[in-house]
């Protein structure tokens, strides 16, 4: 080979061998630049057990977004609230229960300082059909504010429940077909579901004369009342959206006990139609549904503390149907187009006192016992 051809074969190679580096440099820049980018938007998984009714708050999109606009991508299970401390919670990050009594039970078994904490709340509430709110308010076991609104008396209706009275026996009834039977409110299993449970809460603090059940003898006075207020119901739902959902489309049964969450919800996120016909009925006295994250691992110590005092998700639970803690001022003005549904102030709706996580635990059991 001569010297000309020699060096033509060395140029070549090494032509060859910078365009390998070449391209391996713009390569290795592009995956700099590729993991730069993930760094900025990286965001914490947290894990965490939820009751049904926060499920389409962590699922909506714009709450997502806003998550992981502040470090967290949120992976949600659902359980109801009293069957969550059955679960192994290894691996979760948080429990998210509805309210306190179960959340104190799950707080045994974390570790974490500073205890549950507690975003926001909603009241229970009845919803009924037009047709059965006037039949109600016909015999006083109702009292309505207007066409879509009023009060549930709990001493008349509970009085009514113990004497087994049929709407056939209400005066009125007898126009409308669909109201037949039995009158019972359709609750979720007091056993596994929080709304359940809370409706065995306020029903025997009523019927004992305005008492908390403390011991086995306030569970005994009110254990024939309750066991009939959920034997009657037959088979029952461990989640409140699927008897929303029927009542909604026009199947079940025609009183539900729901969140009034569930109701605001909708209103707020203009899907007025939706609710047709229906009544929100306040029990006159209720429980309020204290919505309590218990913190399992400090990222869901984290996730709490951030559902509780950013703006952003505090204005989008509220857009959930959920009244913030402590902030009144943020429902009511969200709500202020709909106060034909909405009772913004509670206005005479007595709270009862909620039961330690023990004693109603006993109550639900003895409705099946």
């Amino acid at each position: 080979m001569g010297f000309r051809e020699h060096a033509a074969l060395v140029r070549r190679i090494v032509g060859i061998v910078l365009a390998v580096l070449l391209i391996g440099g713009v390569a290795a820049a592009v995956a700099a630049g590729r993991d730069s980018r993930d760094t900025s938007t990286a965001t914490k998984t947290v894990r965490g057990v939820i009751g049904s009714e926060k499920a389409e708050f962590f699922a909506d999109p714009e709450v997502v977004k806003a998550l992981a606009a502040r470090g967290f991508t949120v992976k949600t299970e659902t359980s109801g609230s009293w069957a969550m401390d059955q679960l192994p919670l290894k691996g979760y990050d948080f429990a998210f229960p509805g309210s306190k009594a179960p959340a104190d039970e799950l707080q045994r078994r974390s570790t974490v300082k500073g205890g549950p904490i507690r975003p926001f709340y909603s009241p229970l509430v009845v919803v009924a059909h037009r047709s059965a709110a006037q039949v109600l308010a016909d015999n006083g076991l109702a009292a309505l504010s207007n066409k879509s609104s009023g009060k549930l008396l709990m001493s008349p209706y509970l009085k009514a429940a113990q004497a087994d009275r049929t709407w056939q026996q209400l005066k009125g009834a007898q126009k409308q077909a669909e109201l037949t039977g039995t009158v019972f409110i359709a609750s979720t299993d007091p056993v596994a579901s929080n709304s359940g449970a809370l409706y065995l809460a306020a029903a025997s603090y009523v019927a004992d004369g305005g008492r908390v059940a403390a011991d086995e003898a306030a569970i005994d006075r009110t254990a024939p009342l309750l066991k009939k207020l959920i034997r009657v119901q037959g088979a029952q739902q461990t989640s409140s959206d699927a008897p929303f959902r029927d009542f909604i489309s026009g199947v079940g049964n025609p009183l539900v006990l729901v969140y009034e969450s569930q109701v605001a919800s909708l209103l707020l996120q203009n899907q007025q139609q939706e609710l047709g016909d229906l009544v929100v009925l306040y029990p006159d006295t209720t429980v309020s549904s204290d919505h309590t994250l218990v913190p399992l691992t400090d990222s869901g110590r984290q996730l709490g503390e951030l559902l509780s005092t950013d703006p952003g998700l505090r204005k989008l639970a509220v857009r959930h149907g959920f009244r913030p803690q402590g902030a009144a001022a943020e429902f009511t003005a969200a709500t202020a187009g709909h106060t034909d549904y909405i009772d913004q102030q509670l206005s005479g709706i007595r709270q009862a006192p909620v039961p330690t996580a023990t004693v109603l635990r006993t109550m639900a059991q003895r409705t099946r016992g």
